[in-house]
């Protein structure tokens, strides 16, 4: 079994600001990262993070070929897991059949290395 740290949803949107001000003002969700005129930012709860990213940005990380380009089956939501070793997991991941849309990579503006990839719906659904 692969040991994922709880880490965070992050909710992949357009309208940035607009959203922002309905987590914090609406639900009065604390700000634990960002404000309303940066590209991500997080909001605390008791058991999950929930984080905002304009998917304008997101697009640029991920590589997006082979993928539609509908604003209506773009994605919406991006599950963050965290683990100890994202060669690893990545690696075991492949050797499993599961296909990255992204490499593993260092991300120096998010402190972190990442490797991406995307559950289909058929996967999970059909």
């Amino acid at each position: 079994m692969i040991d994922f740290n709880r880490y965070h949803i992050r909710l992949l949107v357009d309208k940035f600001r607009e959203c922002f001000s309905f987590y914090r003002d609406t639900l009065g969700l604390p700000v634990r990262y960002g404000t309303e005129d940066a590209d991500y930012a997080e909001f605390k709860t008791d058991t999950i993070h929930i984080a905002l990213y304009k998917k304008s940005l997101m697009r640029q990380v991920v590589d997006k070929i082979g993928h539609s380009t509908n604003s209506n089956s773009e994605n919406q939501i991006a599950i963050i897991l965290r683990v100890d070793d994202v060669d690893h997991i990545n690696e075991h991941l492949r050797v499993n059949g599961m296909m990255f849309d992204t490499n593993p990579e260092d991300r120096e503006e998010w402190d972190c290395r990442t490797a991406h990839f995307l559950v289909r719906m058929e996967t999970c659904w059909n």
